[in-house]
């Protein structure tokens, strides 16, 4: 008679005493892909919306055609804002000059001109509480957050106001995104969600 063998435990990573630091993330065996690293605890990311997708896509693709040659656009790379927090915003803009290596896993925060994430249910009180307040403290002059509003985008726009170190908001957008810095958008909010029935529309 054979004996089953018993399913194998899950091997969690314990943490050190003071938490997880920022170069543990390019050492950690088996983490999942996108994790962050938040006051020295791993974020592990759930599965992605279609809004979530299209969202990233869209800001990605926009602000390469729009940003000026000195800026380059990254979607989905981790920022090292201090020893125990290493978040990864869903899009950044950063100076062209730190990219170095192809081999690069993360840029240092002073290198970011604006971080944008596109808020998941699981990652609402990360974008809107947690994130801004470590991006502000980063000195991260521009923070965009991307809701979905019953299947539409909105766009909370936030500058950080040098006396008090703190985001303040700057505009709300719906449909269409008009602003001059950190460099001159205009963007045709409603492209991020499918018009269903648009490719049988006539010519």
């Amino acid at each position: 008679m054979s004996i089953e063998p018993e399913a194998s435990e899950p091997r969690w990573a314990v943490p050190p005493e003071g938490g997880w630091t920022a170069d543990d993330l390019d050492t950690l065996p088996n983490l999942p892909p996108h994790t962050e690293l938040i006051d020295g605890s791993l974020v592990f990311v759930s599965p992605q919306t279609l809004f979530h997708t299209r969202a990233v896509s869209f800001f990605e693709w926009q602000l390469q055609s729009l940003a000026p040659p000195e800026l380059e656009v990254v979607r989905e790379f981790t920022i090292d804002i201090d020893r125990y927090n290493r978040p990864e915003p869903d899009v950044i803009v950063v100076d062209g000059d730190v990219i170095r290596d192809p081999n690069q896993t993360r840029f240092p925060a002073e290198s970011v001109r604006l971080a944008i994430e596109v808020v998941s249910p699981e990652s609402r009180s990360r974008d809107r509480e947690t994130k801004p307040v470590k991006y502000a403290r980063a000195t991260i002059p521009h923070y965009w957050r991307v809701e979905n509003h019953d299947g539409r985008a909105v766009v909370y726009v936030f500058e950080r106001e040098p006396a008090t170190g703190a985001y303040t908001s700057t505009g709300i957008f719906h449909d269409r995104m008009k602003v001059s810095v950190p460099f001159t958008v205009d963007l045709d909010l409603t492209a991020i969600t499918a018009r269903r029935g648009r490719a049988a529309d006539p010519e």
